[in-house]
C-alpha cells in the first residue's frame, strides 16, 4: 500500500491518543512502517509551542492561538511528516489541520476558510490523506476528559461548536473522512478505523 498521512480527529475526550497508539500497533503487526505524531508537538519547536498553547493558567488571544498551532504544524510537516512519507512510512497523527479548522475556525469564530488559508501556506501541500473522526457528544467527551488544559476548560458552547464544525467538514469531504462512533468498544473503533484508512 502507498504510504498515507492518517490523522485522528474529534473533540475533547474522544480517545484520539489511545486510538492512535492502537491503530499504529495494528499497522506494525502487519509489517508496515509507521511514524506516530501529535499536535501541537513532535518537534523541539512544536513542544515549546504546545506548552504555551495548553498551559491551563495561560492567556492566548484567538489569532495568536491559531497562528501558533499553524507554526507548530508547519514545523512538524517539514521535519517529521514529509521525510517519513518520503521513505515510505505511514504517518498516524493525533490531531491535524482539521483541529484548527474546527477549534479556531469555528470554536473561536475566526472563520474556517480563513484558518484553512493560513495553514495551507505553511503546509505546502502536506494535507492529511485520511481523517478518522471519532464522533462523540461534546458533553460526554468533556466527562471523559482526563487532563483538562486551557482549551479543554472552555465553556460547553465552545465544544458544541467544535463538534458541529467537525460534522460539517466531514460532510464536505466524505472521501477523506472515516466517521467512527467513539462510544463503541475500543477494539471495534480501531478495526473500523483501520479498514477505513486502508481502503
Amino acid at each position: 500500500m502507498k504510504p498515507r498521512y492518517v490523522v485522528l480527529e474529534g473533540p475533547e475526550g474522544a480517545g484520539k491518543s489511545t486510538v492512535r497508539t492502537l491503530l499504529a500497533a495494528r499497522f506494525v503487526a502487519n509489517g508496515i512502517d509507521v511514524v506516530e505524531v501529535r499536535e501541537p508537538g513532535g518537534t523541539a519547536a512544536g513542544e515549546g509551542i504546545r506548552r504555551v498553547l495548553l498551559d491551563p493558567d495561560g492567556t492566548v488571544a484567538p489569532w495568536t492561538e491559531a497562528l501558533l498551532f499553524a507554526a507548530a504544524r508547519s514545523q512538524l510537516a517539514a521535519e517529521v511528516i514529509g521525510p517519513a512519507l518520503e521513505r515510505g512510512a505511514w504517518v498516524i497523527g493525533d490531531r491535524s489541520v482539521y483541529s484548527s479548522l474546527a477549534y479556531q475556525g469555528a470554536g473561536r469564530d475566526l472563520g474556517i476558510d480563513t484558518v484553512r488559508q493560513v495553514n495551507e501556506a505553511g503546509l505546502g501541500g502536506m494535507w492529511p490523506d485520511k481523517v478518522v473522526l471519532l464522533r462523540i457528544d461534546a458533553s460526554e467527551g468533556l466527562r471523559r476528559q482526563q487532563d483538562e488544559d486551557r482549551i479543554g476548560a472552555e465553556a460547553i458552547e465552545f465544544h458544541q461548536a467544535v463538534v458541529a464544525a467537525y460534522d460539517k467538514l466531514a460532510a464536505a469531504e466524505p472521501e477523506r473522512f472515516v466517521i467512527v462512533d467513539a462510544g463503541s468498544d475500543v477494539d471495534d473503533v480501531v478495526s473500523t478505523a483501520y479498514e477505513g484508512v486502508t481502503r
